[in-house]
């Protein structure tokens, strides 16, 4: 806090510095409600998916390789995913409209890849429903929504989780590589043989360069949440005020 000096009477009276203004209350609300539901979502996906990749109910039904349990994820999960992943798409209304402070920019990359994911390349192509890299996609994006979400809604709620903020800032340090590794490897899966060319397929060409360049796009994000976590969790700040912020996504 700066020192304040006594002012004197012929001086003006500095202003009044505006206090920062939430969104409206009903806003407010409805942001958390998304939020909660969001992370409920989220939440029965990564609970349906390990039941699965880790036998937890003791199905004798299913295979008794890790890799081969993994591979049964999409016949589970794979539709409720995508109908979960799609509401993300009021994250860029939330943006447009001024409710949140997140840039327009990163939210779109951000959503439309992952509808990319689950309508253009899950949604379409066969031989990802069996490759144990969905069930590894999954995962690392349920885990990181759960999070991601909780720590949105108990900040519009005022609550300040210095766990949530911790588990949000390191989490990715696991969930970035898995994630954005598995995203690629399913697109590679789609890709023809030999995977690299020109191909008469629009689609196939350009499934090539996003798998090309996912892998400086990892690290471009990967090396900014380092920067982000030093600024939250490395420095003077007190960790808990990372969530004044009003965000949905």
């Amino acid at each position: 806090m700066a020192f304040v000096e006594e002012v004197k009477a012929e001086k003006p009276l500095p202003a009044v510095p505006r206090t920062k203004r939430g969104p409206p209350t009903l806003v407010k609300y409805y942001l958390v409600l998304y939020n909660i539901l969001s992370a409920l979502g989220w939440s029965y996906l990564l609970l349906r998916t390990l039941t699965v990749v880790l036998n937890l109910d003791g199905s004798k039904l299913r295979p008794s390789s890790l890799v081969g349990r993994a591979a049964g994820a999409y016949a589970v999960v794979g539709a409720d995913t995508a109908i979960v992943q799609s509401f993300a798409v009021l994250e860029v209304l939330h943006v447009l409209l001024g409710w949140v402070r997140s840039p327009l920019s990163t939210t779109l990359i951000q959503v439309s890849s992952r509808l990319y994911l689950v309508w253009g390349i899950t949604g379409q192509f066969s031989q990802t429903h069996t490759n144990p890299f969905y069930a590894s996609m999954v995962l690392s994006w349920a885990l990181t929504e759960v999070v991601r979400y909780s720590y949105y809604a108990c900040s519009l709620l005022g609550h300040e989780s210095r766990l949530l903020v911790f588990l949000r800032y390191t989490l990715f340090y696991i969930l970035y590589p898995t994630g954005a590794s598995s995203e690629a490897f399913l697109i590679y899966a789609t890709l023809p043989h030999p995977a690299f060319g020109l191909h008469a397929d629009l689609h196939t060409n350009v499934r090539e360069l996003l798998f090309a360049i996912w892998w400086p796009g990892l690290y471009v994000m990967y090396t900014h949440m380092i920067k982000q976590r030093r600024k939250v969790l490395g420095g003077s700040r007190p960790a808990g005020r990372t969530g004044a912020k009003s965000k949905s996504s």
